[in-house]
């Protein structure tokens, strides 16, 4: 038991820390999985209050790896695969140019810049069929990627295009939009690590807090059966408005 306790205990983290960073992961991903989005933003910020600034980025992106990969499984026959297929060359490309260009960007700028883009695809006009095409999926995991590499806020984006592409089907929307994550979460363990993070040092918390995510995640599932197409979608907007207007609060405040 000794050895489990410190398996799963990071050094700098008390163990009701952990604990609380454990529910939460499960109770986020309640969150994702009923309503689409806000789990993983949520858990960022929860994230960020107790643990080192250099290991929250990295933990987080391999939380949701896993969150998100169990999600994509319990829902596999509803993914779009037609959009994974372009999704997933974009994340490649969008990796190896963040692996080239490990630096600080203006993180203010960046947060306004996804808070339009969430706003207009939400609320503005139906965007064109070519930029949710072949294309305009390639271009969108590419830049997405990359961003996620240094601000970790790109899912909303993310789930703001995929929403448009689905039409408001609830179900293709949260499994391929899990599917899409999980390939953009999936380089940062190689960027992270080639850069010189120790992930063995938070894996026992890594694991714990996936394992209440796959919980959490079924839960979840069951809610949205519940929700309908229309309900979801109004709901899923809200969610990712309020997300927005967080991150032009948080960008305005640090400017």
């Amino acid at each position: 038991m000794e050895a489990m306790l410190e398996f799963i205990l990071p050094a700098g983290l008390s163990p009701g820390l952990v604990v609380m960073l454990i529910l939460a992961a499960g109770i986020t991903s309640v969150i994702t999985a009923s309503l689409g989005i806000g789990g993983g933003v949520a858990l960022l910020a929860i994230m960020a209050l107790v643990m080192p600034p250099a290991a929250i980025i990295p933990v987080h992106g391999m939380v949701q790896l896993g969150s998100n990969f169990n999600r994509a499984l319990m829902t596999v026959r509803h993914i779009r695969l037609s959009v994974i297929a372009w999704f997933l060359p974009g994340v490649l490309l969008g990796a190896w140019l963040g692996s080239l260009f490990l630096v600080d960007l203006p993180l203010a700028l960046v947060q306004l810049c996804i808070a339009g883009f969430i706003l207009l695809l939400c609320w503005g006009p139906q965007i064109p069929k070519i930029a949710t095409g072949p294309v305009g999926t390639l271009i969108a995991a590419t830049f997405t990627t990359f961003v996620s590499l240094f601000v970790g806020a790109t899912g909303p984006l993310v789930a703001a295009f995929v929403k448009q592409q689905q039409q408001g089907d609830r179900f293709a929307t949260v499994a391929t939009f899990a599917a899409a994550m999980t390939l953009q979460h999936a380089p940062k363990a190689l960027v992270y690590g080639a850069a010189g993070f120790i992930f063995m040092e938070w894996l026992g918390l890594i694991l714990a807090m996936v394992a209440a995510g796959a919980l959490g995640t079924w839960f979840g599932l069951t809610l949205l059966k519940n929700l309908s197409d229309q309900r979801f979608g109004l709901i899923f907007n809200l969610l990712l408005t309020l997300l927005a207007i967080r991150l032009i609060w948080t960008a305005l405040s640090t400017w």
